[in-house]
């Protein structure tokens, strides 16, 4: 049965005259008929909308920025994440209740798809979403939160609209990234209104989704965001610095066949502390280039302990870690 948000946006888009919204929330309705065992119904429905009005109520609502939402690509594997074991584990759970969804929903439990991606960065969030997108076999579609702010409130709602629109029509992985944007406590000093709007409509579209799309929400200071958020997503996610295993671990999955046994030594391991795994998988891809372009089947100590140095540099430099 459509859930009492549903019923009134279904009344509402109705008054509005809106009829793009009312085939968007009945084809909602007929997602959360489906996924509960009400096949019938949901076919019903989703006939009614494609008798009412053409092609535009199954093809995905384009933005009215193209770059609104960009299409990722996503190759990365579950094997190419460090991340700490406990992390590890929570990312298999949420592969695993998404392969297995239609056993959950027949008990009357929905997979867990809204997930808070909180840390530090170069600490691996974005590798996540692909990784995500990769296991499931999902699309990956990168949300550009710069752009969804409009000194207009109207043009505003209406991207966001668009964007849950495109998530409850075509199932994929949504990566909202720098999401501390528009995610910032409401109450804080330097809080405008018109974010504060933003985010009231951001809560509002995310409790209303029933999609089957995984819904990624990137930020680099959990602290900082509205507390309302939390109770709107199903799991958090937070990503630390690398700690030594992981670096050592980090190591031999980036230098590959250029590592050699005795390379990766406690010096260098003390090296890499403050570093994040971005930094050190930079300082690797750099040190194999140098190896490649001196005809080298391994990588020189010296060189790796430049690159990282190198890394290092880029925050002394800044004033930062």
């Amino acid at each position: 049965m459509a859930t009492s948000e549903q019923l009134i946006a279904l009344v509402k888009a109705h008054y509005d005259g809106d009829s793009e919204r009312v085939k968007t929330v009945v084809l909602q309705i007929a997602a959360h008929e489906a996924k509960i065992g009400h096949s019938v119904l949901a076919q019903s429905l989703k006939e009614l909308v494609l008798k009412q009005g053409g092609d535009s109520a199954i093809n995905r609502i384009k933005p009215i920025d193209s770059t609104l939402i960009i299409r990722g690509q996503s190759k990365a594997r579950k094997s190419d994440l460090i991340v700490s074991e406990r992390l590890d584990e929570q990312i298999d759970n949420i592969i695993l209740e998404f392969a297995q969804r239609s056993k959950l929903n027949k008990k009357g439990y929905a997979h867990r798809r809204k997930i808070l991606l909180e840390g530090l960065p170069g600490t691996g969030k974005t590798l996540t979403a692909s990784v995500f997108a990769t296991e499931l076999k999902l699309p990956l579609f990168l949300i550009q939160t710069d752009k969804l702010v409009s000194k207009y409130m109207g043009e505003t709602g209406t991207k966001l609209r668009q964007v849950f629109d495109s998530i409850s029509q075509e199932t994929g992985v949504y990566f909202f990234d720098e999401f501390d944007s528009i995610g910032s406590e409401r109450a804080a000093d330097n809080d405008v209104k018109e974010m504060h709007r933003v985010l009231n409509l951001f809560l509002q579209f995310i409790e209303q989704d029933t999609s089957d799309s995984i819904i990624l929400a990137a930020s680099n200071s959990g602290s900082s965001l509205d507390q309302a958020l939390f109770r709107r997503f199903d799991d958090v996610l937070q990503f630390s610095l690398p700690s030594k295993d992981e670096t050592i671990k980090l190591f031999s999955l980036k230098l590959n066949k250029f590592n050699s046994k005795s390379l990766i030594t406690q010096e260098i391991v003390d090296l890499t502390v403050g570093l994040c795994h971005a930094d050190i998988t930079k300082a690797c891809e750099n040190a194999i280039k140098q190896a490649i372009l001196a005809d080298k089947r391994q990588v020189s100590r010296d060189v790796l302990i430049k690159m990282i140095e190198e890394r290092r540099d880029v925050y002394r430099t800044k004033g930062i870690r």
